[in-house]
Formats: structure tokens, C-alpha cells, sequence
């Protein structure tokens, strides 16, 4: 008994501690519990606690070392370390130490200064040593009484860990306990999503204890810890650029930190008056490569927003809510599968295809030349809102503009080559286009020429009750252009005009009542390409929205921006 109580001294003397020295294997459990909930007991401390899970942190190559005593003879004993950021090299010792009475009997303990020097000098007995990053544990059914040494050491950097020691593993059960098949099987994949299953922990149902399920979601591997994870997911949110030494700070570099910079203060003293100089530089926070849900108890998920053709880990932790410890399924892995590949529209020689793009959407078109050529000709006619068109030829970029309305572009050729466009749709809808290629060299154009400016112009002082007076510009092309009124409601608007305002909508889809005239125009003088037209049979007081449409040679036709005309309702 006297040697129970010699290790418990030791133990006090060597650490320099007198009341955190745990009795083991029996405990006051009012007073563990409330050791436990106060961490600052614990804190920076080189005692192990009996039955709770500490946290600590290592500086590379700097080990740590930390202590418990065994005061009675055939113990159980369980000693679990979980490494966080790096490996861990770890080693537990059983320490030999000197009788607490001296060699003269007196009674009397060792000077304290004498006992470190000899648990330093005697390594003790070796009983279990691990190198790696898997949490691993030492087990023993039954060990000798005696002081307890645990080494932790990191070569690789400086990392967190977790330990957790008891003398009663049996009836302690800290961690959730995984099921007989403890793998994480992908049971669905898409594009974009992944649907998990796993079988739940015993611990939950047959133990009654509070149990979650955690999913952590990431590009590079999977972990073998929850501690592993946190760290990681710690380290993203953490990063940041940090500023050059010997550098005077900037309201710039608070606001880069994250911090508002101060309305009065530096910010004046440095001449700063507006705002918007700083807000430029705030940094876009990017997202995080690395994902951590907890879901509650269901062990069915399906992981959403992923990217498509991209490979991702998945691992699911167990997590005890009571105590916050968890216990790792075996992770897996999966790729998304590709977006679906559009169908690419194949241009003919000469002939006008029809193009139909999604809000934001893409299409693929592609042209191959029958024989040699020297130049391809491209007319595009966006009929609503401009498009993104890109063009290459056997991969190499020609052109990328926006287009709107018909324009025609001259692309040089080469023999064999292949032509890629790429359509990018407007962000405000849906798109509609007319897209024609040809290597065939020819003076009349499919699509009819337009001024830059295609507005119609209504003379107010020329309004009368019964007609109004428009006009509207050509070009030097002979073309046909025809005129078509449609009586509205006074509160037509520019909306209403917009969605009906598809350039690529022929007069043949108008009512004849509708049609004004039709005539021919042009003019070898561009300043003198302007045409006047009054429009009569008009009721007093009413609202008209006007349309021009130019015909081209081969029938196809452009419709010139909306005009709304009201005549006047007294004369």
C-alpha cells in the first residue's frame, strides 16, 4: 500500500502539480465530471485524465510528453492517440522509479530535483510504439501499477492530435462503435450529385446514446479522422496572404485582412475620401475545396452542387453528441459523370439554318468545306437579344464577338479545314438565330443588307388625326421594304414590344388588314439613304405600333426596331 501511495507522490512531485493526479482505476466520478467540463484544468497539463479525450498540438520535432499513474496491479488499460494535420511517431513507456524512502531509511521522500533527474536519466520499460497517421490504439487486459509515460513526437510539421486514456474501456465505450460492414457505398451518380449509404452504428440504437452522422466531401483524399478533416477545412478558412515585412499598414491591407476600414481615423490622415477605392480591393472569397455536413442520424445522403467529370472523396464519421468523439467509416470515393455532349449542327454550303439557344445556353455548329477554298463567308442574324459568336478553324481561334442583328464575316480559308462556332445565349432569355456559311463567291446575299442605325423615325409635327409621318434609313443595296401598322392598348409597353420583337419573323406571319405598303429603295449616297412614308386611314386618339421589314434576294427578311405612334385625338 505504501507503493500506491509512493506513486501518487511521485507523480505530484515530478510535475509540480497537487491536485490533478488521477486515482486509477477508481474515481470520484462528481469530481471527474466536473474536471472535464472545465478545460482549463486541463490545459497545456502533462496529466492524462482518466476517461476524456484531450486535444493538444506539436511544434516539428519538438516531442511531448505526458503522464498517468497505474496504482494498482492488473489493470486494464486503453491509450487511443488520433493524429490531425501529420503522422505521429508515438511511444508508452512504463517508468521505473526509486523507492520513496531513501537508502538511509528515514522515511523521508528524495529531493524532487533528484527524482526528475532519474525519470530522465531511466527511459523505463517500452510497450508499445506507432508511426503513421491512423488512429491507433494500445490495449492491455492488465498492466502493473507504476507512472505512465506517453511521447508524442512529429517530424513532418507542426500538427494537433487527440488522446484519450481509461482504465475501464469495457463500460467507457468513448466512441462510436461501426457497424460489421463499415464501408461508405456509392448507390447513385450524376452529374452533379451523389447519393451515399452506409449501415448506422450500434452505439446509437442498442446503446441508446446520442449519435450523428458527419459527411466531409474533397477533391484530394480521404481522412482517417474527424480531427484530420477539421484541420484541414481549419487551414482553408485561415489562409490568407500575408503582407511583406517592414511594411507600413494600409487601410488596404485592414480591408484585404477582412476588417471595415474606420470612418474617422487613418483612413482620413492618409487622404482616403471614398469608398469605392476601398471596396476594390476586397478579395471574392473562393470557395472551399472541402466540404463538413452533419445530417442528423440518417445514414442515406445525397451530396448535391458538385462539378461535373470531377473525382471526390467522401467520408462519413460517426460522432457521439454528448462527447463530441467519432469514430471513422472507410471512405470512398466516385466521379461525377460528363455533361451531356451537344449534338453538333452540321452547316451546309448555302443554306440558312435555324438556331435555337436556352437562356445562357450554348450551341456547337460546324462547317466542312466539300472542296478548297479560299474564304468563307459567315452571316449570322441574331432575331432578339446579341449572342456571343466564336469561331475556329482546326482549333485555332479566328474571331469572338458579340453580335446583334445581321452582320457577315469574311473568314480566310484553307484546304480541308474544318470551321467550330460556338453560340453563347443571352442572360435576359432565350435566343433565336439565322446562321448561313458558304465558300461560294456571289454578289447577291442571302440576308439583306441594314444600316448601323435601325430605328423608325415619326415626325410629331406631322402627326394628324387620321395619319402619322415616318421615316427610316437604307442602304446602297436595292431592296424591298415593307410597312405593317397594328393598333394596340394605351398601355402597351416596352415589355410587351420586347417579347414580340423577333427580327427573324417574317411579313408573312402578319395579317393582310395589317399591311401598309411594300416599295423598293436605295441610295448610292449614304447621307441621302433615307426614305419618308405617311401613314393614313388612322382613328383619333389611338395608339399604333409600327413595323418595317427588308427583304432580301432570297426571300429572307430583317424587321427594323418597333415604333409606337399615337395620332391626335382633336384636329
Amino acid at each position: 500500500m505504501r507503493q500506491c501511495k509512493g506513486w501518487s507522490l511521485v507523480l505530484l512531485m515530478l510535475l509540480g502539480l497537487r491536485s490533478l493526479a488521477q486515482k486509477l482505476p477508481t474515481r470520484d466520478e462528481g469530481l471527474f465530471q466536473m474536471q472535464i467540463r472545465d478545460k482549463s484544468l486541463f490545459h497545456d497539463s502533462s496529466v492524462i485524465p482518466d476517461g476524456a479525450e484531450i486535444s493538444g498540438y506539436l511544434f516539428r520535432d519538438t516531442p511531448k510528453r505526458y503522464y498517468f499513474v497505474v496504482e494498482e496491479d492488473n489493470t486494464p488499460l486503453s491509450v487511443t492517440v488520433t493524429p490531425c494535420d501529420a503522422p505521429l511517431e508515438w511511444k508508452l513507456t512504463l517508468q521505473e522509479l526509486p523507492e520513496e524512502s531513501s537508502g538511509e531509511g528515514s522515511g523521508e521522500p528524495e529531493p524532487l530535483d533528484q527524482q526528475k533527474q532519474q525519470v530522465t536519466v531511466n527511459e523505463g520499460t517500452e510497450l508499445f510504439t506507432y508511426k503513421g497517421n491512423d488512429v491507433e490504439s494500445y490495449v492491455a487486459t492488465s498492466t502493473p501499477s507504476g507512472l505512465y509515460q506517453l511521447e508524442l513526437l512529429s517530424t513532418e510539421k507542426d500538427s494537433n492530435f487527440k488522446v484519450y486514456t481509461t482504465t475501464t474501456p469495457e463500460s467507457d465505450q468513448p466512441y462510436p462503435e461501426l457497424p460489421y460492414d463499415p464501408r461508405v457505398d456509392v448507390t447513385g451518380l450524376g452529374r452533379t450529385t451523389v447519393t451515399l449509404a452506409w449501415k448506422p452504428t450500434p452505439t446509437g440504437f442498442l446503446m441508446g446514446q446520442p449519435v450523428q452522422y458527419c459527411v466531409v466531401i474533397n477533391k484530394e483524399h480521404n481522412f482517417k479522422s474527424m480531427c484530420a478533416a477539421e484541420a484541414k477545412i481549419s487551414a482553408e478558412d485561415a489562409f490568407m496572404l500575408a503582407p511583406k515585412p517592414v511594411r507600413d499598414f494600409s487601410p488596404f491591407d485592414f480591408v484585404h485582412f477582412g476588417f471595415v476600414p474606420f470612418e474617422n481615423g487613418f483612413g482620413k490622415d492618409r487622404g482616403l475620401t471614398s469608398n469605392k477605392i476601398s471596396r476594390a480591393y476586397l478579395a471574392k472569397p473562393k470557395m472551399s475545396d472541402i466540404q463538413k455536413l452533419c445530417i442528423g442520424n440518417k445514414n442515406i445522403y445525397t451530396v448535391s452542387d458538385l462539378k461535373p467529370d470531377t473525382q471526390y472523396y467522401f467520408d462519413v464519421f460517426a460522432v457521439n453528441s454528448a462527447t463530441n468523439t467519432s469514430t471513422a467509416y472507410v471512405g470512398t470515393f466516385a466521379r461525377t459523370k460528363e455533361e451531356a455532349r451537344q449534338k453538333i449542327l452540321e452547316l451546309k454550303d448555302g443554306k440558312v439554318s435555324d438556331v435555337f439557344i436556352k437562356r445562357k445556353g450554348t450551341k456547337f455548329l460546324r462547317f466542312a468545306p466539300v472542296s478548297s477554298h479560299q474564304r468563307v463567308t459567315l452571316f449570322v442574324h441574331s432575331c432578339l437579344d446579341a449572342v456571343q459568336v466564336q469561331v475556329r478553324r482546326d482549333g485555332k481561334l479566328l474571331l469572338s464577338q458579340n453580335v446583334e442583328g445581321v452582320q457577315q464575316f469574311q473568314l480566310r480559308g484553307k484546304p480541308k479545314a474544318k470551321y467550330q462556332i460556338r453560340l453563347r445565349g443571352s442572360r435576359k432569355g432565350a435566343s433565336t438565330l439565322k446562321v448561313l456559311t458558304t465558300t461560294r463567291p456571289s454578289s447577291k446575299q442571302p440576308f439583306p443588307s441594314l444600316p448601323e442605325d435601325t430605328r423608325i423615325k415619326a415626325f410629331d409635327k406631322l402627326r394628324t388625326c387620321s395619319s402619322v409621318t415616318v421615316a427610316w434609313l437604307g442602304t446602297q443595296d436595292r431592296n424591298k421594304y415593307c410597312i405593317y401598322r397594328k393598333e394596340v392598348a394605351d398601355n402597351y409597353g416596352e415589355e410587351q414590344r420586347r417579347r414580340e420583337q423577333n427580327q427573324c419573323v417574317g411579313p408573312e406571319t402578319r395579317r393582310k388588314s395589317e399591311k401598309v405598303l411594300c416599295k423598293y429603295f436605295h441610295s448610292p449616297n449614304l447621307q441621302k439613304a433615307v426614305t419618308t412614308e405617311t401613314i393614313t386611314g388612322l382613328e383619333p386618339g389611338k395608339t399604333y405600333l409600327l413595323d418595317v421589314y427588308v427583304v432580301g434576294h432570297s426571300g429572307h427578311s430583317v424587321r427594323y426596331q418597333s415604333k409606337l405612334v399615337k395620332t391626335r385625338k382633336y384636329c
